[in-house]
């Protein structure tokens, strides 16, 4: 189960990474450093084009953490492309992202975004890989 109570702010995890834990799905995803800080500029999926670059930069990051043995850092990587699927299949099933309504907290309608939907189909080659 993942830690968050941690000291998340001063906590190197490629220097203390006993420390990490992986969590299920997306959990620290946004916390981890040094991790967040070298993922993060590269996490763009708001079009196909961008998806495609981001995807593949972060999927060579991936790599480079496995052979450098830095589990932490692969597992990170591997959360910032499992983000990227999600986020880009919400906007695609609801407009402007938003899933829920903020003032009833009902779900909003599903309108398939074609071009969000595509941004969506970058991401089975990633499951191919494995990840």
């Amino acid at each position: 189960m993942f830690d968050y109570t941690l000291d998340f702010k001063t906590t190197d995890f490629r220097q203390r990474p006993e420390l990490y834990r992986v969590g299920r799905g997306e959990q620290g995803v946004l916390l981890v450093e040094p991790y967040k800080g070298e993922l993060l500029p590269h996490w763009r999926f708001k079009t196909v084009a961008e998806a495609k670059k981001s995807s593949a930069r972060i999927y060579r990051m991936f790599l480079t953490y496995l052979r450098a043995e830095d589990f932490p850092g692969a597992d990170m990587a591997r959360k910032f492309l499992q983000m990227g699927w999600t986020r880009a299949r919400r906007y695609a099933n609801h407009k402007g992202g938003r899933k829920y309504d903020k003032q009833t907290g009902v779900e909003l309608p599903r309108t398939e975004d074609k071009e969000k939907a595509e941004v969506v189909a970058v991401a089975p080659v990633l499951a191919r890989c494995g990840l």
